[in-house]
């Protein structure tokens, strides 16, 4: 019987923990039924950072419902992938319901949903999130209140050095960070607030006012806490995929072998598709597409010494990498989180991007032999059969408001029929 909240069936979740294991019963429900159901290919979706189990779900259905449509033929099972990411309720999601407390610069405090969401996402943490909310309250004066705001959102999003998590954190050390966490955390917190707050101001204003003026460091404060929650996020996102999906597919090869599986990651999502190709037990060859939807990682992953480097020759099948310049949350916020200590260049602009860009933003860098497109060539043509593909989905990926622009705007049946291109699903 088909979920009443999914639009598409046979349908299954696969729910995992911070660290990357799996619920037993989720897992196994899915390895029984999908031979019995018939499924030749096998859709994978999972979803990024700024979403909880509902939008997940949400996001899931409305993603799949044209696809039955555009492939009727085909024997499609689908699968939502559930981890623990964080919903921030006051930032747009474009066709998604949101809080009345739109994103907008210089918060006085948190919203209850999005503190609601830190007590859920960050269990044990609740005295961090009350010094955190009280600090956003009351936005007391001098560098020693921001120090110790700084200092609430360290603990908050710690993990232990030797866990799994910390272990998939490794790539971040080559995108900003330093092994005690992310340079956002290694300079004052004054300085990276304000670096945020101005950040902030240029996307929130199309025609800033004339002249120059410092400004308040709080502005940023919450800009601060989102990335690094995002950071969190990150970090999770390559365990899951690692620890958990991966494996799981091995499992799931061995049970059903001639079910061929397709990969689909939005966001932190695409990393955690992508890390799975990382765990993938060897010789494992049931992954016949992989699909980028505005992945939110280093853009020099696959690239050579990239810490994905030759995992896209794990897919019997093309690793196809969506980007939009109108997704702000990669192509400003990100390098700009990511930026290495020391670094001496300007907040904002193409060198920055250009270095500590994201997979969302130009797509995958460095990989000799990768092919470069516009989405209505992608879906004119055939795609090539292997390899690192770069679609320029701008065309539908460009709506959205600060500071994430287009980076969700990813519901569309254009991109539907792109994942069914790159799997060849006819």
């Amino acid at each position: 019987m088909a979920d009443p909240a999914m639009s598409v069936t046979p349908y299954w979740e696969l729910t995992f923990d911070a660290d990357g294991d799996i619920d037993g019963t989720r897992r196994d429900r899915l390895l029984g039924e999908v031979g019995r159901r018939g499924v030749r290919d096998l859709i994978v979706f999972s979803h990024g950072w700024n979403s909880d189990r509902s939008g997940a779900t949400r996001l899931y259905s409305s993603f799949f419902a044209p696809v039955p449509a555009l492939a009727p033929a085909a024997r499609i099972g689908y699968v939502g992938v559930l981890w623990p990411s964080m919903r921030f309720s006051d930032e747009p999601i474009p066709d998604f319901p949101h809080s009345a407390a739109a994103a907008r610069l210089g918060r006085p405090a948190l919203d209850a949903d999005t503190r609601r969401a830190l007590l859920a996402t960050f269990p044990g943490r609740a005295a961090e999130v009350d010094r955190i909310a009280g600090l956003l309250e009351r936005r007391p004066p001098g560098e020693a209140a921001l120090d110790e705001f700084g200092r609430q959102v360290r603990l908050l999003v710690d993990v232990a050095p030797t866990g799994p998590q910390a272990l998939c954190a490794a790539d971040t050390l080559a995108e900003g960070t330093t092994r005690a966490g992310p340079e956002m955390f290694a300079c004052s917190t004054a300085t990276a607030c304000e670096e945020f707050a101005q950040a902030l101001a240029g996307l929130e204003s199309a025609s800033p006012a004339p002249g120059f003026t410092l400004p308040d460091p709080w502005d940023g404060a919450h800009e601060l806490l989102r990335q690094a929650t995002y950071y969190a996020m990150k970090r999770r996102a390559g365990t899951v995929g690692e620890h958990g999906l991966g494996p799981f597919l091995g499992r799931l090869a061995a049970v059903a072998p001639a079910v061929r599986v397709h990969l689909v990651g939005h966001s932190f999502g695409g990393r955690l598709v992508s890390f799975a190709l990382r765990g993938l037990p060897e010789g494992v060859r049931t992954v016949k597409s992989v699909t980028l939807l505005q992945g939110a990682f280093s853009h020099y992953a696959f690239a050579a010494q990239g810490v994905l480097q030759g995992r896209q020759d794990r897919i019997d099948g093309p690793l196809v990498c969506c980007y939009s310049r109108f997704d702000q949350a990669l192509s400003t916020m990100y390098p700009l989180a990511s930026r290495m200590a020391g670094d001496s260049r300007g907040l904002v602009g193409e060198m920055l991007g250009a270095t500590w860009g994201a997979m969302g933003h130009d797509g995958v860098q460095a990989v000799p032999g990768t092919h470069a497109c516009v989405l209505a060539d992608a879906l004119s043509g055939p795609l090539p059969a292997s390899g690192c593909v770069n679609v320029d989905a701008a065309a539908v990926v460009r709506r959205g408001g600060a500071p994430a622009g287009a980076h969700s705007d990813i519901v569309h049946p254009e991109l539907a029929r792109l994942v069914l291109a790159a799997g060849r699903i006819r």
